[in-house]
């Protein structure tokens, strides 16, 4: 049955219309991207069965052109029109940030980092240059790493501050094995970055870990 043969309230879209996109599954939210199926699926059976082929909805949104084309009922132009609605999520997320004091939405600030980094293969370390007002002027990915760790250089760090004539800074860096407890490595980077900081009165606010669930605030364990 095609879907325009369904109910009005179980359709897709008429449902996001009606009660929001909150009340949608990720097959509907999929299945409004994908707008059409295929012979003998709807755009929803389509969705739900790419769904279990990858796993899960964040898989397929970072499963790379190869792995996401040899699925069935997607190809390039799909992957291409995905990629750019996830780059405007990420690009709406940093607009909030920019335009008031992160310190006075930690969940966006999370929300963010969560959306830059979780996906990532190998661990990646980045960091937000913040201003006087603790208000965004830039992410950067600073160091990239292997599936096991990332070398993290201050000398590197602090060039970057200047440059960006930044006031504070709110590290982050990713374990791709999904579990965000820190190591005593990430303990000991932390207090060196601190430290060279210092010296130039940059404040360090806060270094996340980003994993598979909420990520782990050295702030918040009051460990900074």
């Amino acid at each position: 049955m095609s879907i325009k043969d369904w109910p009005a309230s179980e359709r897709p879209r008429e449902k996001l219309l009606q009660l929001g996109p909150g009340a949608l599954s990720d097959a509907e939210l999929l299945a409004i991207f994908l707008r059409t199926g295929i012979s003998g699926k709807s755009a929803v059976d389509l969705a739900r069965e790419q769904l279990s082929h990858f796993g899960s909805l964040r898989a397929l949104l970072a499963a790379d052109l190869n792995a996401f084309c040899r699925a069935e009922g997607l190809g390039p132009a799909k992957f291409t029109q995905l990629q750019a609605v996830v780059e405007m999520a990420r690009r709406h997320l940093a607009e909030n940030l920019s335009e008031r004091c992160v310190l006075s939405s930690p969940q966006a600030v999370k929300r963010y980092l969560t959306a830059q980094l979780r996906h990532r293969p190998a661990e990646a370390f980045a960091c937000l240059f913040l201003d006087n007002q603790n208000r965004l002027i830039v992410f950067e990915t600073l160091f990239q790493g292997t599936i096991d760790g990332a070398s993290v250089y201050p000398r590197e760090v602090v060039r970057r501050v200047l440059a960006h004539n930044a006031a504070a800074v709110i590290f982050a860096h990713n374990h791709p094995s999904g579990v965000a407890e820190p190591s005593r490595a990430d303990h000991a980077i932390t207090q060196r970055l601190k430290d060279a900081l210092a010296l130039i009165d940059v404040r360090v606010l806060d270094h996340l870990i980003i994993g598979e669930q909420e990520p782990l605030s050295f702030a918040e364990q009051g460990w900074i």
